[in-house]
């Protein structure tokens, strides 16, 4: 891109005074939006849910871990049935976001957990992680309803194609790269109360453009984030030809 426009000190500041009301409109926008986020219903979850862990088998009440709030990023694995023909590792996009997780020491002194839940076998889970030097916890939920339930992996066979609130037909139309067979990525909320867990919220694809702690720093630039998102690498493919 070219040098924004050359101005003299005084011109800048007056610029930036009338960018300053307009972002603060905005904090004010996303501060209503936030107030009903914690204001939405919710729904109780009644279904058994058996994940994998390092530990062996959890529930969705142990992914808690002991904490009243849960946080579970659906991380998209690339699956060589699933157009990705000898891979078996998880997706660079959602790699890019977590990257972007910092010390879970914050969440966990409010309450809070936050792992990561992958339809692949837990062995593979565990090689990647390890590739990728991460601490955050992560899951297996290879081989049961939990991704298709939350409408992050897609088999009509299993349940009917649904991504981002949109049925099949409106999928068609507005996001066709949405195909049966396939993983979408999302994040979903829930809070555990008196032994009963309870879904709070999910989000995907668009709406998960808060949690890219890179893409957040890029924005207050003049370059802004010159890649869409897909187009980031694995963090440690920098310099390689991959």
């Amino acid at each position: 891109m070219d040098i924004p426009q050359l101005v003299s000190q005084e011109q800048w500041l007056a610029a930036r005074r009338d960018l300053l009301a307009r972002e603060k409109e905005v904090t004010r926008a996303e501060d209503a939006v936030d107030a009903a986020r914690r204001a939405l219903p919710v729904t109780e979850v009644t279904k058994t849910y058996t994940f994998t862990g390092p530990g062996g088998e959890a529930s969705l009440a142990d992914l808690f871990d002991g904490r009243r709030q849960l946080i579970t990023y659906h991380f998209m694995w690339r699956h060589a049935e699933s157009g990705f023909p000898g891979e078996d590792q998880g997706c660079p996009t959602c790699s890019f976001l977590v990257d972007s997780i910092g010390d879970l020491s914050h969440l966990h002194a409010c309450d809070t957990t936050l792992v990561l839940v992958s339809r692949a076998p837990i062995a593979s889970i565990e090689r990647f992680k390890k590739r990728m030097g991460w601490a955050v916890p992560w899951f297996s939920s290879h081989g049961g309803d939990f991704n298709y339930d939350f409408h992050v992996s897609f088999d009509e066979a299993i349940a009917p194609l649904e991504y981002d609130y949109m049925d099949k037909q409106t999928l068609a139309r507005k996001a066709p790269y949405i195909q049966s067979g396939a993983d979408g990525p999302g994040a979903s909320v829930f809070l555990r109360e008196d032994g009963r867990v309870f879904h709070t919220y999910s989000a995907y694809a668009r709406g998960l453009d808060p949690l890219l702690g890179t893409y957040r720093w890029l924005d207050l630039t003049p370059l802004g984030r010159q890649r869409h998102v897909t187009q980031f690498p694995y963090h440690d493919a920098y310099g390689t030809d991959s």
